[in-house]
């Protein structure tokens, strides 16, 4: 499909009740292209009436989905992850013009993003309950798991598909309804994602999708209102403990997956070659704009400048351009604040003495194009090393003991990820039980895994998602005391 085909063929308006249609003030949000900036279209921009019946929808909706069977909620889920399997190539080309990373990378997401949709409908069969004896032997204990009720669930722009489907494939799976707010960039996934569940049978009421450009305009009156039931939120921290704060004024049952400051450990006897390979992975994928970025590059001194070297020459190679270019390896961030928020953190660097491998600089538009850059003797006080980056920047530090290196890693507010590169088994082990993360890679640039539980510690958020415990976030255990 071309361009136009594409974009033509995704819902432009508000999903409310299982029917599309437009903003209550008939007010319409920009989707922009980072790549050149210019318009791709309009869709509806809701507010404080249009997320009320989106959550009027869902709590109407909640008795009946909670009770469907939970084989048939599965199936539905099936069923949308066939029909994404029939439009990968369209819905990658529709990412990567509103959110401008590589087709090649896109087709990745929708691939991750699918798998949740797997995962969770042959979990939705295996939601279990338990029955025991009292230890006084007069009673019986059972409990069981039920939907947890309406949910809002706040996705961000860069992995705009995948954030979503790990949210709703487990909340469907659960039996919950919801009300879903993808971020003003990159709304187009989302819609098009919800036209796909309607297809797959999905009941009217049960998702619900509101587009907005004013985000507290759509939040704030469900905080309020006693019909919601829980928040799942995916971005930066220091929103997530605005909306943890507002969250608990009404005791909302809350997840959160925040920022990241990953460290990325080279020991001297890693495998270099496999290093420089996952490390371009880990800090390039999705143009360094991912909360698993590896933020700081930690190297053992004896190979430190070996390492630098060669990525940097690794990074000279790689193609910036238009994401739907097939040529292009690196696409533009985001937008201009973003842009410009990644040179402010490197001309930070320089002026406190770091040196410039490679990059270190935007390319002039039209776009929000950034350099793949290299720094090394960067300072320990430089904001690059404290502020999550969100841009395709590698900051370079040496150390001498492996103790320097897990404090170094541990020196920070965030712990979402960490990266470990050895080929001692001890050393992996030792270091991977150190790191004050919630995930760790040991010798892969990139673990998440739809069959794994993703989340961090710290500033980085609370609860689970993905694996097992995924859908945990959405189910409430219920006791019941049976007299015998």
């Amino acid at each position: 499909m071309t361009e136009s085909e594409v974009l033509n063929d995704v819902p432009k308006e508000l999903f409310i009740a299982g029917a599309w249609r437009p903003a209550s003030s008939g007010a319409r949000l920009e989707v922009e292209d980072p790549a050149t900036g210019q318009p791709l279209c309009e869709v509806a921009d809701a507010g404080e009436a249009d997320a009320l019946a989106a959550l009027a929808a869902a709590h109407d909706a909640q008795a009946a989905w909670g009770a469907h069977p939970p084989r048939e909620r599965g199936e539905i889920l099936r069923r949308a992850f066939e029909l994404i399997n029939e439009r990968t190539d369209e819905l990658a080309m529709l990412m990567s013009l509103e959110m401008g990373k590589s087709l090649v990378e896109a087709r990745g997401e929708v691939a991750y993003a699918n798998d949740f949709l797997r995962w969770f409908s042959e979990e939705a069969v295996r939601i279990r309950g338990s029955y025991s004896v009292s230890p006084n032997g007069k009673a019986r204990l059972l409990t069981m798991r039920q939907p947890v009720g309406p949910c809002l669930l706040i996705t961000p722009w860069n992995f705009p598909l995948a954030m979503g489907t790990r949210k709703i494939g487990p909340a469907l799976a659960a039996g919950c309804t919801m009300v879903v707010k993808p971020a003003k960039q990159t709304p187009l996934s989302m819609l098009a994602l919800g036209q796909i569940l309607s297809q797959a049978g999905l009941p009217a009421g049960v998702l619900n999708i509101v587009t907005t450009s004013h985000a507290g305009a759509v939040t704030d009156p469900l905080f309020d209102d006693p019909r919601l039931r829980k928040l799942s939120f995916t971005g930066s921290t220091e929103v997530g403990r605005l909306l943890a704060r507002r969250a608990m004024d009404r005791v909302l049952r809350v997840s959160m997956e925040l920022g990241g400051n990953a460290a990325l450990l080279v020991f001297e006897d890693a495998d270099l070659e496999l290093a420089i390979d996952q490390t371009m992975m880990a800090k390039l994928r999705n143009m360094g704009e991912a909360c698993t970025s590896a933020n700081r590059l930690y190297v053992a001194a004896p190979v430190a400048e070996e390492f630098a070297r060669r990525l940097a020459a690794r990074m000279e190679q790689l193609r910036l351009g238009r994401g739907v270019d097939p040529d292009t390896d690196v696409g533009p961030l985001i937008d201009a604040i973003q842009r410009d928020k990644v040179h402010e953190l490197v001309t930070d660097a320089v002026d406190r003495g770091a040196t410039v491998l490679t990059g270190g600089g935007p390319l002039e538009g039209p776009g929000y194009f950034y350099r793949p850059t290299v720094l090394t003797h960067v300072a320990d006080q430089s904001r690059v090393l404290t502020e999550e980056i969100f841009g395709p920047v590698a900051p370079i530090v040496s150390f001498d003991t492996e103790a320097e290196a897990i404090a170094k890693a541990n020196d920070t507010e965030y712990g979402l990820m960490g990266y470990v590169f050895t080929s001692d088994l001890g050393r992996a082990l030792r270091v991977a039980e150190a790191l004050d993360t919630g995930m760790v890679g040991l010798n892969q640039g990139v673990p998440s895994n739809t069959a794994a539980p993703f989340g961090g510690v710290k500033q980085s958020g609370f609860g689970r998602e993905g694996g097992a415990e995924g859908i945990e976030e959405y189910l409430s255990v219920k006791y019941v005391g049976i007299g015998v």
